[in-house]
């Protein structure tokens, strides 16, 4: 006997729900993942989460580098900000309790007197103030070095303790004092200040251009053209050297010095200075030029900060040498010392006649940026510095 089979009933209404459901299910998963995801990134922090995407490389961007104008009536260019860079490094890094015959052993070796930067890695303007007491113009200077982290580093030397030479711990300058000792005008001890700033800057092999500034300097321009200038130069130093004839130059020169420098040789120039990182290992290895100086200067003044530097570059790198400084000073008043300006002299026509006042040659082309820097400013001209500094300096661009 056969068994009929019964015929298939059509499905229940709950059956094609199922069925329906099942098709959507995958669907709706993702509309709901692609929602949540949504939901998450407008939940992020905004700045964070586009300088994660964009603005904040392993290295700081230097600002675009491009030639500095050479006419008076076109402004030196203004270039962006650069981006922000990493965070603040660890100030452990750059604190060393080395004496200074350890010190300059130190940086004239490798890695140290490597004259390059490495593969990859962004060059840094090492920023040098030799101080014997206070910085009064640091509010100018914090403006000045404002979102450029990571493109410059700053060292002290100062009679006076971290915490004595800023306030605040948020200062650029907090922590930036090397081991000191004590500098008086006119000696050697004052190039032996140099050097041991020099020997600081080196420890950092990212540094390559070391400017030497007092505490009464001012930028004359934002720190994009201050570090594009520098940067871009051909010349290896910006050292002032000439031949004076009168009693405070050649008149200066000891005969203890001969044979080794001679008369014909010796040079004199302003104190304050700017180099690659080829010249300043030059400078901290000195082992022959510099102990004559020591020698020479034992009992009293002898000017070395004025005389050291210029003959030696004009006998050891002539050709590399811009023979110029890039700091601005008035010598119009006579005296031992440059003029000071206090407030009444800060206007904006003096400003300018500093930064365009002048004609020089800068990558063999005439030029009228000739002073980067500025002194000697007291505190009382600080007030309208840092109020003409966005408008005139532009430190806002």
């Amino acid at each position: 006997m056969k068994t009929s089979i019964p015929p298939l009933s059509p499905p229940s209404s709950l059956a094609k729900l199922f069925n329906r459901l099942r098709l959507l299910v995958p669907s709706l998963l993702l509309l709901i993942a692609a929602i949540l995801l949504l939901l998450l990134l407008l939940r992020s922090d905004p700045p964070h989460f586009i300088s994660s995407v964009n603005s904040n490389p392993s290295h700081p961007t230097r600002p675009p580098l491009s030639s500095i104008v050479p006419d008076h009536d076109h402004p030196a260019p203004a270039f962006n900000r650069s981006p922000p860079g990493p965070p603040k490094p660890n100030l452990s890094l750059f604190v060393h309790e080395m004496d200074d015959p350890e010190l300059l052993r130190a940086v004239s070796k490798p890695p140290y007197n490597a004259h390059r930067v490495p593969d990859g890695a962004v060059p840094k303007v090492a920023f040098m103030f030799l101080t014997r007491n206070a910085l009064p113009l640091a509010p100018l200077w914090e403006k000045f070095f404002e979102g450029h982290r990571g493109l410059y580093s700053i060292y002290v030397h100062s009679h006076l303790t971290n915490n004595n030479l800023v306030r605040s711990k948020q200062s650029v300058f907090h922590g930036r004092i090397i081991p000191s000792k004590v500098v008086k005008w006119g000696r050697v001890n004052m190039i032996e200040a140099e050097r041991r700033l020099l020997a600081s800057a080196l420890l950092d092999t990212l540094n390559q251009r070391f400017v030497l500034l007092s505490d009464s300097c001012i930028p004359l321009f934002n720190f994009s053209t201050i570090y594009s200038y520098l940067i871009n130069s051909t010349k290896s130093s910006y050292i002032e050297v000439y031949d004076s004839r009168g009693k405070t130059g050649r008149g200066r020169f000891r005969p203890i010095l001969k044979p080794l420098i001679t008369i014909r040789q010796w040079r004199k120039g302003s104190q304050w200075f700017e180099v690659d990182r080829y010249i300043a290992t030059r400078v901290v290895s000195d082992r022959t030029y510099f102990p004559a100086f020591q020698r020479s200067c034992k009992r009293k003044a002898c000017y070395a900060d004025e005389h050291y530097l210029p003959t030696f570059a004009n006998i050891k790198f002539r050709e590399r040498n811009a023979g110029r400084s890039l700091t601005w000073v008035d010598w119009t008043k006579g005296g031992a010392h440059p003029g000071r300006f206090v407030r009444p002299s800060v206007t904006p026509k003096f400003l300018e006649k500093m930064r365009f006042g002048s004609e020089c040659e800068y990558n063999g082309k005439k030029s009228h940026v000739c002073y980067l820097f500025a002194r000697k400013f007291t505190s009382h001209a600080l007030e309208r510095l840092l109020w003409f500094a966005p408008k005139v300096m532009r430190f806002d661009d």
